[in-house]
């Protein structure tokens, strides 16, 4: 994800979490990352290691703070329940990820398009 949007969309800072507890740490800025941006969008993966993506997204929506950021859960997963489970969880939305490159950014380029331009966002 990170070298398709470096490449091909500039314009969006990426910031990538390798598992669940660090995601959290950032969007929470503690420790090294007291000086971390607040996301306007939070991309998330179901299969992270350490906390799962259900359990991050769950903290997520349960935390005054991060709520109001919208999440797209962007998995591999096609099962119903992870579906079911991602929207209980208070999900922005749920995408399967795309097989190749090209239909991976055009996604990425829909999902900036909706929630950057379409929809409007309450403020910080």
């Amino acid at each position: 994800m990170r070298e398709a949007l470096e490449n091909s969309l500039p314009r969006i800072t990426l910031h990538v979490a390798e598992d669940g507890d660090t995601a959290l740490r950032f969007l929470r800025r503690q420790g090294a990352y007291s000086d971390a941006p607040r996301p306007k969008l939070i991309f998330l993966d179901l299969n992270l290691p350490g906390k799962d993506g259900r359990e991050v997204l769950a903290e997520i929506k349960q935390d005054r703070e991060l709520r109001r950021i919208p999440v797209v859960v962007l998995t591999t997963s096609d099962a119903q329940q992870d579906i079911e489970s991602a929207y209980e969880l208070h999900a922005n939305c749920y995408i399967r990820k795309p097989s190749t490159l090209e239909e991976f950014l055009t996604v990425i380029r829909t999902c900036e398009i909706f929630w950057f331009t379409t929809a409007r966002l309450p403020p910080r």
